[in-house]
């Protein structure tokens, strides 16, 4: 799943990094490099954070979207990719049985995405759960 960053740096400061579509997730770098590495390890953390507290996580939302927002005004953007696949600590293994069509959609939606099939099922089984639990 990829995350969008907004980076910022003031002459007397080292990079900031913001992911604007998970409130609280901040990070930073004494470069450029170092930044965008940090923001990953941060977006993980934070989204096993909220794994493991049952929580769902936010939709992404477009750079576009963000960037209309002053708070991120002469940002430099950046996408960070994060297989939530991986981050929750156990792992299950599950038979499922589904037509080859579909599969071959979900495939492609998850090379789109460029995460893997079960991130991508993961991710969709948590916001359908998470939209039936809201409503």
């Amino acid at each position: 799943m990829q995350f969008p960053i907004v980076i910022h740096k003031d002459e007397t400061s080292s990079y900031g990094v913001t992911v604007p579509d998970l409130p609280g997730c901040f990070s930073g770098g004494d470069s450029f490099e170092d930044a965008v590495s940090s923001a990953h390890e941060a977006v993980a953390c934070h989204i096993e954070g909220l794994l493991m507290d049952g929580e769902s996580i936010p939709e992404r939302q477009p750079i576009d979207l963000h960037q209309s927002n002053q708070d991120f005004e002469n940002g430099v953007w950046a996408l960070i990719e994060v297989d939530i696949s991986k981050l929750s600590s156990k792992t299950v293994r599950v038979n499922i049985t589904m037509p080859s069509r579909v599969l071959s959609i979900i495939d492609e939606a998850a090379a789109r995405e460029r995460e893997s099939r079960s991130g991508l099922l993961t991710r969709a089984a948590l916001q359908f759960v998470d939209r039936q639990t809201t409503v």
